[in-house]
């Protein structure tokens, strides 16, 4: 199921030149100047709503939902199916919610939103941490997969030599886009990888169709087969189980998903790029029509790879079913070798090599952006940093955090890094959305609730993780070999999400009945700009 032909390979080893030649030939063109701010953060604005749509499209669909939430639509079937329909709602939500108020109060980063009504160093510096704390283990579980995946892709020695070579390569072009290009470079990056992949998907998904003449019920039925589940492969229960606890479990994913992917800091960057109010609500329809097209496109892929490659490969190839996308795409091709195999292969590989850089790029320049932004012009240099000076560490910073995310990702590239996405999520679903909620929608918020959001959500999300299942106690854990498991679930968001809001909740109580400055002030300019952030007007 894994042999390759050495033509396949080299057309292969040639598309990944080419893709990597334009595209980096894309970043320096657009790049900003030195001194230009409004550039590197925000790319001049220049965007049409359909390019921004597309941009925010790219950035929110990551490697891991084209290669997980695959894997785990032909391992698990109707868990998979869930996810990928959470995955689509949350970005609803975000477009019904929170778009237009966001860009409305934002200016660069999520420091700046934080900041409008409650202005100082503690909640940038806050709004910082929380960022890198989203950020950092998306991009740590990016890199170190992308390891795996090339040396697969490429028929490389599934050795830590080679992975670690992939790991560095890939790592190495993140942090040039993200220097290099800033938000615009970016930007034209994922346009390509979203273009790139839909077209690739459709593709993929009518040869899939057409293997079972079109028919959805015979494609389910061979699927289930195909699984070894049989029926079971269409309940709830194949992923994380069917007690009441794990129910339980599996809700709880399901609302860290719908509400934390959308409010990553990478993705609500997006939004302070359109040219004005009409412009982000036009790019986000554009975003959500191809996001839920993409995720209708993985469910057939996913369903696919059960029925005509089965479980059995599928694991034995990956245990998490990553690579069960491309398995796919050489069934479907013909014979090994032939010329249906080498171009489809070459396409679905290729589409997975522009996904894995431009993701890790989009996380790269947001935390970077943060970084230079929130940390250094404003907690550092308290608002009066030069231009040019903000422009030089922002690109910096860019080399640091990518240096940092490589290093850990060689670290723990033999691990099972899947629980750090699933972190990564439940801290924007117990800290980032708690506090771009209660920032922007109710004016008793004060600086106290804030900072109790930020860190107390982010901190309960961190402390259940590590004490979770998926850190320990099971086959499937992070450290299968360990037990120190006290907290009987998989995800966190059951419990931090609530406790996120409760945190910012108790935390302004608690301010107002002290009634002290910050609190009034924090109303005060809360109110001024009321009318113009909720009523989404210029």
């Amino acid at each position: 199921m894994t042999d390759f032909h050495s033509g396949t390979q080299a057309t292969v080893l040639v598309l990944f030149t080419a893709l990597v030649t334009v595209t980096l030939l894309m970043c320096v063109m657009a790049g900003p100047d030195r001194d230009d701010l409004t550039n590197f953060y925000t790319g001049y604005l220049s965007l049409t709503p359909f390019k921004n749509g597309l941009a925010i499209a790219g950035d929110y669909i990551s490697a891991a939902t084209v290669l997980s939430t695959t894997g785990i639509v032909a391992l698990a079937g109707y868990d998979g199916y869930v996810l990928a329909v959470s995955t689509a709602l949350s970005l609803v939500l975000l477009m019904f919610l929170l778009a237009e108020p966001l860009r409305n109060a934002g200016r660069f980063t999520m420091g700046d939103v934080l900041a409008r009504t409650m202005p100082g160093r503690a909640v940038r510096i806050a709004a910082c941490l929380v960022t890198l704390a989203a950020t950092l283990p998306f991009l740590v579980v990016q890199l170190s997969g992308a390891g795996s995946l090339l040396t697969f892709i490429l028929n490389l020695p599934h050795v830590t030599g080679a992975r670690t070579a992939c790991i560095v390569i890939v790592g190495t072009l993140m942090i040039i886009y993200a220097a290099l290009g800033g938000m615009r470079g970016t930007a034209l990056i994922q346009m390509i990888k979203i273009v790139i992949l839909i077209g690739t998907s459709v593709v993929v998904a009518a040869l899939v169709l057409n293997r079972f003449d079109w028919s959805p019920g015979e494609l389910l039925r061979a699927a289930q087969h195909g699984s070894g589940a049989g029926p079971a492969f269409l309940q709830q229960g194949l992923q994380l189980g069917t007690s009441a606890g794990e129910r339980l479990d599996f809700i709880g994913l399901q609302i860290s998903v719908v509400l934390g992917v959308a409010c990553l800091p990478h993705i609500t960057m997006r939004l302070y790029s359109a040219q004005d109010v009409p412009a982000v609500r036009r790019s986000m329809s554009w975003a959500v029509g191809t996001v839920t097209t993409f995720c209708l496109l993985v469910i057939t892929m996913g369903t696919g790879a059960a029925a005509l490659v089965g479980s059995r490969y599928i694991t034995a190839a990956d245990p998490q079913g990553r690579t069960s996308v491309l398995m796919l795409s050489q069934v479907l091709g013909g014979a090994p070798g032939s010329v249906g195999t080498t171009v489809l292969y070459s396409a679905v590989a290729g589409t997975v090599f522009i996904t894995l850089l431009s993701s890790v790029a989009g996380m790269t320049l947001a935390a970077a952006s943060s970084l230079a932004h929130d940390l250094f012009a404003h907690a550092v240099r308290r608002g009066r940093a030069e231009p040019r000076t903000e422009m030089t560490v922002a690109v910096w910073t860019s080399a640091a955090v990518g240096s940092i995310a490589i290093a850990l990702a060689i670290l723990v590239q033999n691990w099972n890094v899947g629980v750090l996405t699933t972190l990564a999520i439940c801290i924007g679903a117990s800290a980032v959305a708690p506090a771009l909620t209660y920032s922007l929608f109710w004016r008793g918020f004060t600086r106290t609730g804030l900072l109790a959001t930020l860190y107390g959500g982010a901190a309960c999300a961190l402390l259940l993780m590590v004490f979770s299942k998926a850190v320990s106690g099971t086959p499937s854990a992070l450290f299968p070999n360990a037990d120190f498991h006290v907290f009987p679930m998989q995800s966190t968001g059951l419990v931090s999400v609530p406790f996120g809001y409760l945190a910012g909740w108790l935390g302004s109580r608690l301010d107002h009945r002290r009634r002290t400055a910050d609190s009034r002030e924090s109303r005060r300019l809360y109110e001024e700009s009321e009318a113009r952030l909720l009523a989404a007007a210029e």
